[in-house]
């Protein structure tokens, strides 16, 4: 278990492409691209010895620079298409560095698509993870709808995802129900070398930080940014990191 955090890596995975929406993670949000923002949230932190930025694109490398962070490498372009996905980027971002002298005890993973967050959600998710002795902590935000009523559809007919649940919930809702979170994708913080071993941040004690729902928008489609620019016309400060 970890009593301290040591050196602490804050790893922004930034591919270029994206299925449902092309370029996501260097969309300009209030004059500001999301990557932009998420390197100014982490060095606004102060908690890393390093800032690190992973892409496969020359175009993403660029912004990263001109934001000030370093780019002594760059990700393969196998680990910028699935089934690669932030486990792999990960590791592979940490063996770069121990390749040129720089290892680290503590990784904490920013997603770019989550411009809402801030530096104080970085330090208090850090404090929590130190707090509970846990290797492994991930942002989280309450469901907004449970997914206890959950139905399946099968050939045009619903059943409930749990039947023991059914007729429980919402305005029936008991002290019994679970309290429920779903993982906002801000903030991941791993202990390196449990990390190395389960290779999976889905790995147990999980500590929980969570978050409010107005900080919590993790944008992965059009839509969702359509949102994220309304929110940042209607609360600018919201977005100040």
């Amino acid at each position: 278990m970890n009593t301290r955090p040591g050196r602490i890596l804050a790893l922004i995975p930034a591919k270029e492409g994206s299925r449902r929406l092309p370029a996501k993670n260097i969309l300009p949000l209030a004059g500001m691209t999301l990557l932009e923002r998420t390197i100014r949230a982490a060095r606004k932190a102060g908690l890393f010895q390093r800032i690190s930025v992973s892409t496969e694109s020359e175009k993403v490398a660029a912004i990263a620079r001109q934001a000030g962070v370093e780019m002594p490498f760059m990700r393969p372009a196998e680990l910028a298409r699935d089934p690669a996905g932030v486990v792999e980027v990960a590791l592979h971002a940490l063996d770069e560095w121990e390749r040129r002298g720089e290892a680290f005890d503590t990784l904490v993973i920013l997603l770019p698509t989550s411009p809402f967050r801030q530096a104080a959600d970085i330090t208090g998710a850090m404090e929590t993870y130190l707090r509970l002795e846990v290797d492994f902590l991930m942002s989280v935000v309450r469901e907004v709808h449970s997914p206890l009523a959950s139905l399946v559809r099968e050939n045009e007919r619903l059943l409930p995802l749990h039947p023991e649940w059914l007729n429980r919930t919402g305005a029936r809702a008991t002290a019994a129900a679970p309290d429920l979170v779903r993982c906002n994708g801000a903030v991941t913080v791993v202990d390196v070398a449990r990390f190395r071993k389960e290779r999976n941040y889905y790995a147990y004690p999980l500590g929980a930080y969570e978050m409010p729902v107005e900080r919590s928008l993790d944008i992965d489609t059009e839509l969702e940014f359509a949102f994220a620019e309304f929110l940042a016309e209607r609360h600018p400060e919201w977005l100040d990191a």
